[in-house]
């Protein structure tokens, strides 16, 4: 058995030479490597880079920076008064905004000031070369952020299979109270379709119950009495009522 350093020499030269053939073969394949800053890197359209800001559909509610886990939102803005348009109209106020600053040195990327937001005012956007040199300068107020609205790619289209948004649907029905609609949502002959009339049955006179006979569209006047003639004294009055009969037997009892 050969030991030594004869043997290490013959030993030590087979795996040298097989990491050159693993060198070369890597050498010649093509590389991966993004050669930053030269060459943009490939991000996905919807990556989480950093927060644009919408500053004509902020309204100032808070609403971004109440959600905040991190109280990373400063918001900042005062009360306008809008004079009326119409004579005689009511002055209305708004909010204007002052100042919505983001601290991405605190910020986690969480999104949910963007969920939260109900009129669309803040948007992610791919921009991710904001870095600064000093920590503190990493609170950008809304210039910069309104800068980076340009930058945020337009939503997906809508899957054409998909169900109608509630809010579409709503707004395509037809108004109360307008009765029957026909088909396609126009209204019948006439302009507004008329409600079908309802059939009503003459009432007998002096009873609640409906006289029998054929049923009769639209409005029927009661039937009218027959004259009745002779003395006060022999017209019944329907307003009082007839005495009950004696009960048999009560003259007997009394005599």
């Amino acid at each position: 058995m050969v030991s030594g350093p004869e043997h290490e020499k013959g030993t030590g030269l087979p795996g040298i030479l097989k990491g050159l053939v693993t060198t070369a073969r890597t050498a010649l394949r093509p590389t991966h490597t993004a050669e930053y800053p030269d060459v943009a890197p490939d991000l996905p359209p919807r990556s989480r880079g950093v927060i644009a800001l919408l500053e004509e559909n902020c309204t100032s509610c808070m609403l971004c920076a109440r959600e905040c886990p991190d109280w990373c939102i400063y918001i900042d803005s005062h009360k306008e008064t809008i004079p009326a348009t119409t004579e005689g109209g009511r002055e209305r106020q708004r909010n204007v905004l002052d100042r919505f600053a983001i601290d991405f040195s605190l910020c986690m990327y969480c999104g949910i000031c963007i969920e939260v937001c109900p009129f669309d005012a803040l948007h992610w956007s791919p921009q991710f070369e904001y870095s600064e040199v000093d920590i503190l300068d990493l609170l950008h107020e809304k210039d910069r952020l309104g800068g980076w609205m340009a930058t945020v790619p337009p939503p997906p289209a809508l899957d054409e299979r998909s169900a109608e948004p509630a809010e579409i649907a709503a707004a395509g029905k037809p108004p109360r109270g307008t009765g029957l609609v026909g088909a396609g949502g126009a209204a019948g002959a006439g302009g507004a379709s008329a409600r079908m009339p309802r059939t009503v049955r003459p009432r007998a006179a002096g009873t609640g119950v409906a006289a029998p006979g054929p049923q009769a569209t639209g409005s029927v006047p009661p039937p009218a009495r027959e004259p009745v003639t002779g003395t006060p004294e022999s017209v019944p009055d329907d307003s009082v009522p007839p005495a009950p009969p004696a009960a048999p037997g009560a003259d007997e009892g009394t005599a």
